[in-house]
C-alpha cells in the first residue's frame, strides 16, 4: 500500500481545526469522501482539502460503501462515536475515532470487540501524547528514570473557558462536561507515563456550581445557563491495582489562579516531573535537592505549529501503510472511559466504586 484513502465523517471545528490540516501534510494521504449533517460544510471541506476525485456523501452508509477508502476519521458528538465506528469497521475500514472513545464504557468495549472481531485498527484520538513535552516525558518514564511511579496529578483545569458552540453543553449527546471533553486527555496521560491501566477504586465528584451564574469574561462568550446540562467541574482520586494514586481535576469554569490543560505532575522513588510551568524534573542527588528545567533541543519540534495533531496523525496513517499496532490503542482507551464513567457514578451515587 503507497497511499491511504481517507473518509471524514463530521467536518466540524475539530475536523478543520487538526485533522484536515495535518492530513493534509502527508503524501500518501489522499481525503476521498466527507459526510457532514450540514452538506454546506462537507462540500466546503470538500473543495478545500479534498483530491480532484473527492465525493460528499449524503449518509454515512453510502460513504462506507465506497470501496476505495481505508480508512475513516470519526469527528462527531460523543453519542454517535460508536455507532458511526462499529459500521466502519464492519465495512471493512480503519478508523481513528475522535475522544472520547465514546459516550459510555458499554460502547466503548463494543468498538473493542469490534476491531478485534473484524481485524481493522481503531485508535482514539489523544493527540496530547504526541507533544513534544509528553514524548520527552514518556521516554523518561520507560527508561525508569523516575522510578516507580506512584503518584500521579492529572490536569485539566481552566478559569472560564466553557465551549459555548456545537453540542458540549448537551448531557444527552456529550455524557458530560468537562471531564468527560478535557479530563479525558489528562487522564490518558497520566495513565500512559505510568503505563498503568488497571484501576482499583474510584471516588469522584462532580459539580455544576458556575454553571447557573453564566459568564461575560469566558473566553467563547457567555453561555445559556437553561441550557448547560452537564457539570462544570469534576474531580477524583484513582487508587490503582498496585497502590499507586493518581488525582484529578478537571474545570471549564473554576475561581483559581492555578490552571493548566493536559498536563501531568509525577511522583516516583528515583525522581518527580511536572509539565506545568514548563518541563521540570526534580529529585535528590549527591545529597542536594535538585530541579531541573528541561529545554527540549530543535528535534523535539517543540514550537511547531499544530506539531501535536500532525505527529498524531503521521503515527496513526504510518500504522496502516506499516500494519503495526496504533500508539493510541483501543484497550487503553477503553480503560480511560471505564474510569471517566466510574466517576461520574461515584459522584451520583455518594460512594467510591470499586473495580472487579
Amino acid at each position: 500500500m503507497s497511499e491511504v484513502y481517507v473518509g471524514m465523517i463530521g467536518c466540524g471545528g475539530i475536523a478543520y481545526g487538526k485533522h484536515f490540516p495535518s492530513l493534509a501534510k502527508i503524501p500518501e494521504v489522499r481525503l476521498k469522501a466527507f459526510f457532514d449533517v450540514s452538506a454546506e460544510r462537507a462540500h466546503d471541506a470538500k473543495e478545500k482539502f479534498g483530491a480532484p476525485d473527492a465525493t460528499v456523501y449524503s449518509s454515512i452508509d453510502d460513504l462506507l460503501n465506497d470501496t476505495r477508502i481505508q480508512v475513516v476519521h470519526v469527528c462527531t458528538p460523543n453519542d454517535t462515536h460508536a455507532e458511526i465506528s462499529i459500521k466502519a469497521m464492519e465495512a471493512g475500514k480503519h478508523v481513528l475515532c475522535e475522544k472520547p472513545m465514546a459516550k459510555t464504557s458499554e460502547d466503548a468495549r463494543r468498538m473493542l470487540e469490534t476491531s478485534e472481531r473484524t481485524g481493522r485498527k481503531l485508535s482514539i484520538a489523544y493527540q496530547n501524547r504526541f507533544r513534544a513535552d509528553s514524548r520527552w516525558l514518556k521516554e523518561a518514564c520507560s527508561k525508569g528514570e523516575l522510578g516507580d511511579i506512584y503518584l500521579a496529578k492529572a490536569h485539566a483545569v481552566r478559569r472560564r473557558g466553557v465551549p459555548t458552540w456545537g453540542v458540549f453543553l448537551d448531557k444527552e449527546k456529550q455524557g458530560g462536561g468537562p471531564l468527560i471533553d478535557i479530563g479525558t486527555h489528562a487522564l490518558d496521560l497520566a495513565l500512559w507515563m505510568m503505563d498503568n491501566y488497571e484501576p482499583k477504586v474510584v471516588l469522584g465528584m462532580t459539580y455544576q456550581k458556575l454553571a447557573e451564574q453564566g459568564s461575560p469574561a469566558n473566553a467563547w462568550g457567555n453561555w445559556d445557563p437553561a441550557k448547560f446540562t452537564v457539570e462544570d467541574s469534576a474531580f477524583a482520586m484513582i487508587t490503582m491495582k498496585n497502590g499507586a494514586t493518581i488525582w484529578l481535576e478537571s474545570s471549564w469554569a473554576l475561581n483559581t489562579l492555578d490552571y493548566d490543560e493536559a498536563k501531568v505532575t509525577l511522583s516516583g522513588t528515583k525522581a518527580g516531573a511536572d509539565m506545568k510551568n514548563g518541563l521540570r524534573v526534580n529529585g535528590e542527588e549527591h545529597g542536594h535537592l535538585y530541579t531541573k528545567e528541561i529545554v527540549l533541543g530543535n528535534q523535539w519540534d517543540a514550537a511547531a505549529p499544530n506539531d501535536s495533531a500532525e505527529r498524531e496523525a503521521r503515527a496513526w496513517i504510518d500504522s496502516i501503510l506499516s500494519d503495526k499496532e496504533p500508539v493510541v490503542t483501543a484497550k487503553q482507551a477503553l480503560v480511560v472511559q471505564e474510569i471517566l464513567e466510574a466517576i461520574y457514578e461515584s459522584s451520583s451515587k455518594g460512594q467510591a466504586i470499586s473495580f472487579g
